[in-house]
């Protein structure tokens, strides 16, 4: 498990010992604020890693308690793995309790451990009747059957136990999708001196590495990963799963706000108008009306909004599934699938919650047939399963889709033809990708090729290696053959051996050092056949140092310069000239003496000169002498 990490959620009521459980089992106090130390409560969710033996990564969140902090509590669960339910021994369930449960569940979060804290203040006979309760608050929801670890945070009775039913419940957990495109959801933005600023939060899915270029939705700003921490620990990547902080440039802290959502691929929509699926709370006070204005929580936004309803003008108690639109005073980015949490403004209290079906919806008439289309919708047609599970992994085989949808293999096959008549799918050997994935593909790598040429001009390339190594954490590897392949085949990149590139670009010196790499080109063809080292041409000059080698291959690979011996060049025509002078001043054979004669130079330009014609197939060499032959290469 060495490669997976996990979020663990601390939620409960206020005072119930969430604080305390958390630093008995990390040995972190995550309380940071002034007014939290003052006032013993959690105002904002704290953040702590739980050092494992195994090597699994976790990080525990300690949400706020207090029903003022309720929308805190929301954004530090959003994106959890399991939750620790805290129940104090001394009070048994409370309100908090009960809505905190709730929301858990609107969340879509499956797995729950029940920690009752604060068992040293009660007896026996008391904690089995908080026990009783706690089973009875249960019964009905998804955590029904959860685990019960009773503990002590401040004498450590229980913790241990509790640290080994953490871990035994994590191996159960499906841990987030490392090859997704990244998101990371921002609930702390901050400054740092000397650094800049800083976004933190939880990574949704995918991976993120030092220099990746970002996104900042909705407002489309672009910015670069410039260092990245995990607990305060300076790592060259962070991947799904993981509490991690980003410091990021091009930006200025007033521009990137909590709410906002970091992404490394152009996969997300921003949208005001959702259509969703919702569950209604059960002990909601008031009924909600048609078009009531409505608080929601996505991630880590906070949005205000209304609710639209299509089969009824006001909503209190049902126990199905509601189909209705949230429209939304600002963007938000989501992705069908995605949970969310509606709160009404005033009287403030939790509402309900529920996923979303579309995060692009259009506004719809009132009625019968709007529902029977959200319901079509809802459920999805084999292609529209089949869509979601490419555009979540991207590359998947017949039998992965059948694994992920669900669906029966006649079922598939069938959708899946009819996707690829469509000009949905392609199919690529045994594997399926969607055509705005394989899209999106080719742009991403011609932006890459482009940015590559641009910065590298006098290169035929990148290297194939480097490509795939360049996508590695955005596109699986067999993707990116596949996309190159094609647009090889397709003549939108040109293959040089190892080498692609666009296939209108030809290496070219750099505009910058156009005028002094020419001086340096005059300066070769100048010096004839007694050439100098080639490090003696750049000295004094301005170019940088790295510049020479690569000014080298240049000269070499389009043909301009032939490498006399690895410290020497000489130019092409020079070559060419001496060449001709050569084979019109000598005999079919000939020998060193001939060749002094008509060159007038030292050994030690005329040895590697001889070598190299005989490399170019010009002359052979025999007995001491050379022999022409009919011709060169």
């Amino acid at each position: 498990m060495d490669d997976t990490y996990y979020t663990i959620g601390m939620a409960g009521h206020i005072d119930h010992g969430k604080t305390t459980l958390t630093k008995a089992l990390t040995d972190v106090d995550t309380d940071r604020l002034k007014e939290e130390k003052e006032r013993n409560i959690s105002i904002e969710a704290g953040y702590a890693p739980l050092h494992t033996e195994d090597g699994t990564h976790v990080s525990i969140v300690d949400v706020p308690g207090h029903e003022r902090f309720i929308r805190q509590m929301i954004a530090g669960v959003a994106g959890i793995d399991l939750v620790v339910l805290v129940v104090a021994a001394d009070e048994g369930v409370m309100p908090q309790t009960k809505e905190h449960l709730e929301i858990l569940q609107f969340l879509g979060i499956k797995r729950c451990i029940v920690a009752i804290t604060k068992i040293d203040r009660v007896d026996e006979e008391l904690q089995e009747l908080v026990g009783s309760d706690i089973k009875e608050a249960l019964t009905g929801t998804i955590f029904s059957d959860a685990e019960m670890v009773f503990v002590d945070g401040v004498s450590g009775k229980g913790v241990e136990e509790l640290r080994l039913t953490i871990f035994s419940a994590l191996k159960q957990v499906e841990f987030r999708d490392r090859f997704g495109s990244f998101r990371l959801p921002i609930d702390q933005v901050f400054t740092v001196q000397g650094q800049g600023t800083i976004a933190r939060g939880t990574i949704y899915e995918g991976v993120v590495r030092q220099g990746t270029p970002l996104t900042i939705l909705p407002a489309g700003k672009i910015v670069r990963a410039r260092n990245i921490q995990v607990h305060h620990k300076d790592v060259q990547e962070a991947r799904a799963g993981q509490r991690t902080a980003i410091n990021v440039t091009g930006v200025d802290r007033e521009e990137i706000n909590r709410g906002d959502v970091l992404v490394a691929s152009n996969h997300f929509l921003v949208s005001k108008t959702i259509d969703v699926a919702m569950r209604l709370v059960d002990g909601m006070r008031h009924p909600i009306k048609q078009r009531a204005p409505v608080k929601l929580h996505i991630g880590t936004s906070e949005v205000m909004g209304k609710i639209v309803f299509f089969d009824r003008n006001e909503a209190q108690k049902s126990p199905d599934e509601i189909l209705c639109q949230l429209r939304l005073d600002e963007e938000v980015v989501v992705r069908r699938g995605d949970r969310f949490i509606i709160r009404r403004p005033t009287p403030v209290e939790t509402i309900g919650g529920g996923w979303v079906i579309d995060p692009k919806g259009e506004k719809y008439r009132f009625g019968a047939k709007t529902i029977k289309m959200l319901e079509q919708k809802k459920e999805g047609t084999p292609e529209d399963l089949i869509s979601t599970v490419l555009h979540e992994h991207t590359l998947l085989n017949e039998q992965q889709i059948i694994q992920f949808t669900s669906l029966d293999k006649s079922v598939v096959l069938e959708a899946l033809n009819r996707g690829i008549q469509a000009e949905r799918f392609i199919r690529t050997g045994k594997n399926f990708v969607l055509t705005n994935t394989f899209d999106k593909g080719k742009e991403s790598l011609v932006e890459c090729l482009e940015s590559y040429q641009q910065q590298n001009p006098m290169r035929p390339g990148i290297n194939k290696a480097e490509l795939r190594q360049h996508f590695r954490d955005t596109f699986p590897k067999p993707f990116i053959d596949f996309v190159i392949t094609e647009m090889v085949e397709q003549k939108m990149v040109k293959q040089q051996e190892q080498y692609l590139a666009t296939a209108d670009f030809h290496q070219h010196l750099p505009p910058r050092w156009k005028a002094r790499l020419e001086e340096i080109i005059e300066q070769l063809k100048a010096d004839g056949l007694q050439i100098r080292k080639w490090e003696e041409y750049f000295v004094g000059s301005p170019l940088p140092e790295e510049m020479g080698g690569e000014f080298k291959n240049y000269l070499l690979q389009t043909g301009q310069a032939y490498a006399l011996t690895e410290e020497m060049l000489i130019d092409r025509q020079v070559f060419l000239d001496a060449v001709e002078k050569l084979r019109r001043h000598t005999d079919e054979t000939f020998g060193l003496q001939d060749v002094k004669e008509v060159w007038n130079i030292s050994r030690k330009y005329m040895i590697p000169l001889l070598e190299l014609l005989d490399q170019w197939e010009w002359t052979i060499r025999e007995d001491g002498s050379r022999r022409w032959l009919p011709s060169g290469k």
